[in-house]
């Protein structure tokens, strides 16, 4: 089985920090990567460098036994069999949408029974057979989307890159979108990697992410390992609505920590030497047996209620709760569990 290997890969575009710096990751065959990180942490520039666009200033990338890339040389985008779909869409605008998907196949020569086999079976997999002679100018943003997504699967690539692919689309069409790549995914049985700095699209959609920061890599899990350990607290306020509080912590502690010790730790009042321990808000809960904490914020989000709460010393804590508390109002709560950093 083929792998996408990134072996200590580094693009430097001089006058400063690397875009990206000694990233290794290895991505399986028919995996579904998501790329995540905030705007400038070299994401696009790992895509980018995948697909072609940018070479390498150190580093190699491989596909299966095939060098892609490395300082040395490169493999022209065209020869990669990947595809790509970037946030613009990138249609043609005086070509119908059956035209703008089968353009691959014209650049390759194939016409004919043929190619309208693999435009109909392509526009089929998006649910658009019936505007295959409709024009982009016709068509709404998630339909353009998905005209660009049929234009990938027309081709049968080995890996199809996503450039932040929902970022112009309002959240009902990105729900509805977020479904269309599970299937398309599915059926297609093409590795798949997705640039997002939105880390509820990467943790629906993707079989592992990839974090990003300045540059590097900082961790690689399946989406529930990620948001259950993560690895620093870049990853931690990044995946998932969460608290991350400074709280004395013994050394030696455990890195998942309960109950008796968190109540320890939030109501010590020394001097020592303080860590970094995530709170997810699902993890807080009113208990008679708990600690009185003031509410300083309650917010209505249709199922739940989502509160701030103060802790003795003066630190935020987020929690969720199935009524109203009045703001200034105490309450007892425990927190199940925490995950130092």
């Amino acid at each position: 089985m083929a792998q996408l290997i990134l072996n200590h890969l580094t693009k430097d575009f001089g006058g400063g920090r690397p875009a990206v710096s000694d990233v290794s990751l290895t991505v399986r065959e028919g995996g579904f990567l998501a790329l995540l990180g905030p705007s400038g942490c070299g994401k696009t520039t790992v895509l980018r460098m995948i697909a072609g666009f940018e070479q390498p200033t150190d580093g190699s990338i491989d596909y299966g036994e095939r060098r892609l890339s490395d300082a040395a040389r490169a493999l022209p985008p065209e020869k990669r069999n990947m595809a790509m779909v970037f946030q613009s869409y990138a249609l043609w605008p005086h070509m119908t949408v059956a035209e703008n998907v089968g353009y691959p196949l014209k650049v390759r020569g194939i016409s004919g029974e043929t190619w309208r086999r693999k435009v109909g079976e392509a526009l089929a997999l998006v649910k658009l057979t019936d505007y295959a002679e409709r024009r982009p100018a016709a068509l709404s943003g998630g339909q353009r989307q998905r005209v660009a997504l049929a234009r990938c699967l027309v081709t049968s690539p080995d890996v199809v890159l996503l450039d932040e692919p929902l970022a112009n689309l309002d959240q009902h069409l990105r729900k509805s979108m977020e479904e269309t790549f599970r299937i398309f995914h599915e059926r297609s049985g093409a590795t798949m990697i997705y640039v997002t700095h939105d880390q509820s699209e990467a943790m629906a959609l993707a079989t592992d992410v990839a974090v990003m920061s300045e540059g590097r890599l900082v961790q690689m899990a399946p989406p529930a390992e990620i948001y259950a350990r993560p690895e620093g607290a870049v990853v931690g306020g990044l995946i998932g609505r969460g608290s991350i509080l400074k709280l004395p912590v013994a050394e030696h502690a455990p890195r998942a920590l309960g109950w008796p010790r968190l109540r320890d730790a939030i109501g010590s009042a020394g001097d020592g030497l303080r860590r970094d321990v995530l709170v997810r808000p699902e993890h807080v809960r009113l208990d008679a047996e708990g600690i009185p904490l003031e509410v300083k914020a309650c917010v209505y989000e249709g199922e739940r209620f989502a509160l701030t709460l103060v802790l003795p010393d003066s630190q935020a804590l987020k929690a969720y709760g199935d009524r109203a508390i009045p703001v200034g109002q105490k309450a007892n709560f425990s927190i199940s569990s925490g995950w130092r950093l």
